[in-house]
Order: structure tokens, then C-alpha cells, then sequence
């Protein structure tokens, strides 16, 4: 499987998921400068966390409008997996790849911690190695992620599943105690109709080694692995 890691000005997690696809690939993904405008074939795209463009106006809207992201999204109504990881899932809403918006954490504060979400689906490319709503820990970083839609939208996200994950407690179970920004019905993250693209507010490029204090992150990269060699 060949990997893309688009890297934008301000982007801080692009080593990270860099790191992370080499320890479970087997081999380093091909890292791309935003103002290119074309992309090598491969078979995913990651848009990294971070602050693109020092997020100005509104956090991932300056990216949705850089060369390279064209292509990006050029690339992806032609089928090619793309996962967007907290400022990339802001980019993929920015595009509007992806519904809704996110907005300022309901605490008005910066969350870094680690957070409980569970699977809502294991058919998809990003979780196969997962049980289905089983509770997994990954950490969160964002000031600007609480995911916000209209109701009809909400209900239609709903209604074809295409909820990816949502914060719960320890056992599992969706609580709005364990959503750490306000997101509406703990929504962490979302696919597109295809189920081939993901935007995933929590970082799991940071739960991949034992060192990190866990490795629940690693299943999806083992999952992307299986499905798309």
C-alpha cells in the first residue's frame, strides 16, 4: 500500500502519522508539499492535524483552497481513501468532502487528553480490526472540535451510517459526559457516502506505540492496510 501525507504551513502532526504508517506499512509515505499540484498514485491520503495556515478565518479553511487540495479532492471522488485527522477533518468539511462544520469546543477551551470513543461500524476500510462499539482510547488535541450539523443532516448521517465513532465512557456507552468538546450526539467522526473517506477528530497516529501509553490507534492503520493492499 503507498501513502500520501499532505503537509500544509502549520501542520504539526505530519511526522506523527508519517511515523506511524512507516511502523505499521513497513515503509515510509510520500509526503506532499501543499502548494503542489499533482499527487504520485497512491492508494490513501491523509490530511494531518495541526493549525494550516496558522488558522486563520476559520481552522482548515485557507487549506481547502490550496493547490494541492484540489487534487486531493479530485483524487477522492475517484474513489482513492482519504482519512482527515482533527485539522484534516476540519479541511474535509471545509470542501465540503464532508458535512457539517467544526466549531469552538463547548468549553471555549483547548482539550489535550486522552478520550474513549467506540466504532459505530467494522465493514469499512478504517475498521475491520475493531469490535463494534467497543471502547477504544486515543488522545484528542482541539480547540475546534465540536461537530456541528443541522438536525435533517444529522439525521441523515445517522440513518446511513455514516457516524464513524462517537465519545463514550469506559464500558462504552454513549454518555455526554465523556464528549470533550460539545459535539452534537457525540459525533468524533464521520465517512462520506462511500464510506471510503473518514474525518476523525481524536488522534490515533499518537496511540500506535507502547510507549505512547497505548496502542488502540493502531487498528486503524492495520485495518487501512488489509483493506487497501
Amino acid at each position: 500500500m503507498q501513502a500520501a501525507v499532505i503537509v500544509f504551513p502549520g501542520s504539526n502532526c505530519d511526522r506523527d502519522i508519517m511515523v506511524a504508517l512507516e511502523a505499521v506499512m513497513g515503509r515510509k509515505p510520500r509526503m506532499v508539499w501543499h502548494s503542489d499540484n499533482d499527487l504520485p498514485n497512491t492508494d490513501l491520503i491523509v490530511l494531518p492535524g495541526g493549525f494550516s495556515y496558522g488558522d486563520y478565518l476559520r481552522s482548515g479553511a485557507m487549506a481547502a483552497h490550496s493547490p494541492i487540495t484540489r487534487a486531493v479532492v479530485e483524487q477522492a471522488r475517484k474513489g482513492v481513501a482519504v482519512l482527515g485527522i482533527c485539522n484534516g477533518f476540519q479541511v474535509l468539511t471545509e470542501t465540503g468532502l464532508l458535512p457539517g462544520t467544526l466549531m469552538r469546543n463547548a468549553s471555549l477551551k483547548f482539550v489535550c487528553r486522552d478520550v474513549t470513543i467506540r466504532p459505530e461500524r467494522t465493514d469499512t476500510a478504517f475498521t475491520t480490526s475493531y469490535e463494534r462499539e467497543w471502547p477504544i482510547r486515543i488522545p484528542v488535541a482541539h480547540k475546534d472540535g465540536n461537530y456541528f450539523a443541522d438536525e435533517e443532516t444529522l439525521d441523515r448521517l445517522e440513518g446511513e451510517g455514516r457516524v464513524a465513532f462517537r465519545y463514550c465512557d469506559e464500558s462504552g456507552t454513549v454518555d455526554p459526559a465523556a464528549n470533550p468538546n460539545g459535539s452534537q450526539r457525540n459525533i468524533a467522526g464521520l465517512y462520506d457516502e462511500s464510506g471510503r473517506i473518514l474525518g476523525l477528530m481524536p488522534h490515533p497516529e499518537r496511540a500506535v506505540d507502547e510507549l505512547h501509553g497505548g496502542t488502540d490507534g493502531r487498528g486503524l492503520f492495520k485495518s487501512l492496510i488489509e483493506s487497501l493492499h
